[in-house]
């Protein structure tokens, strides 16, 4: 039997999904996939000046920071919330609707899951095709019904790296629109596309009062040991009652200067990273690919690929903490995920792999 520790641990455990150096210490971490070019220095200086702040309370209505996101968006400050990381705002998102039906895609990211466990909604799923290549198809609009009180959308998806156009997106809010269902979209990675602008659909909150736009500071900005997301909605009802479930105080001081920090003249950084990325990808997709690997989707900062069984062990025998993603609902024994890192880390791991 176990004791109550061990219960605590074992659950604990449930929960790493990616970036456990902790367990896994003097690894290349190519699990997690945030921005490799690292933290704007702008943030790293703002916590070093801000640190003497952590004496006060933070604003619990983070007025200055959802300014700042607001500019960055194109969007008001009233249609924005924050989040002690997009995680939480999932959650939060969740305890607001109380659904008693959702609709998953799989694979996909598993905190959607976890949430709507929380309220023990019943899930059905839209499985992925391998002969699909993992890509939502128009045929998600039959099991969208006046049944579903939910449905969460990755756009690109984790672990697949796959988009849906905004047409399809359209298409999945007027069906969600018609059978009275929520749609909540998260559009984490969407700002390491090359072009974002043709897949984010943050001008359609006003016209659609069922979305929700879920992204975070954690990826493009690499803050992910900050904890800083945040929603986007033009139903301030739907706001207001996920602000009163989540915890006051939520969004630190360090995380609010930090984000403001890091929205303060980002256009060169997000450029550079965009352009980092591309090229980067490029190569670890053609060099998977020559060694006989099959690549999917991969879009946005890390590389989904099919390989042999035990590629995981291997790695971190060799230095390397890659995603293994067996653990995805849809996905078996053999799938994988790396991050776009350094040039450097990026040439180690695929010489390693050359030489398998």
């Amino acid at each position: 039997m176990w004791n109550l520790n061990e219960k605590v641990e074992q659950k604990m455990r449930e929960q790493i999904h990616g970036g456990d150096i902790y367990r896994n210490r003097d690894v290349i971490d190519f699990s997690v996939n945030s921005n490799p070019l690292g933290p704007p220095k702008s943030v790293l200086e703002t916590i070093r000046e801000q640190a003497g702040k952590i004496v006060h309370y933070p604003d619990i209505l983070c007025s200055e920071l959802r300014d700042a996101i607001g500019w960055f968006e194109g969007v008001d400050s009233e249609q924005i919330l924050c989040g002690n990381g997009a995680a939480e705002l999932f959650f939060s998102a969740v305890l607001a609707v109380k659904p008693e039906h959702a609709l998953l895609i799989a694979p996909t990211f598993a905190e959607y899951e976890k949430a709507l466990n929380v309220v023990d909604a019943q899930i059905d799923y839209y499985e992925l095709k391998e002969e699909q290549q993992f890509q939502v198809q128009k045929d998600i609009l039959e099991q969208i019904t006046s049944d579903v009180d939910i449905m969460f959308l990755c756009n690109p998806n984790n672990p697949t790296g796959q988009l849906m156009s905004k047409e399809m997106i359209r298409d999945i809010l007027m069906k969600c629109r018609e059978c009275d269902t929520w749609l909540v979209l998260d559009e984490c990675f969407i700002d390491f596309l090359d072009c974002p602008e043709m897949y984010e659909v943050k001008e359609l909150i006003c016209e659609y009062e069922n979305l929700l736009i879920v992204k975070a500071f954690t990826k493009v900005f690499c803050m992910p040991g900050l904890r800083l997301g945040y929603a986007m909605s033009d139903n301030r009802k739907l706001l207001r009652k996920m602000a009163l479930v989540l915890q006051p105080w939520n969004v630190s001081i360090l995380a609010q200067a930090g984000g403001i920090a890091a929205l303060s003249g980002c256009e060169e950084y997000i450029s550079k990273t965009r352009q980092f990325i591309k090229d980067e990808r490029l190569i670890m997709i053609q060099a998977l690919e020559d060694l006989g690997y099959c690549v999917y989707g991969s879009k946005a900062n890390y590389v989904f690929f099919q390989g042999k069984s035990g590629l995981y062990e291997q790695a971190l025998a060799a230095g390397f903490l890659i995603r293994d993603c067996q653990n995805y609902r849809g996905l078996s024994e053999g799938y994988y995920r790396i991050a776009v890192r350094t040039k450097s880390e990026n040439e180690r791991l695929i010489a390693w792999l050359r030489q398998l």
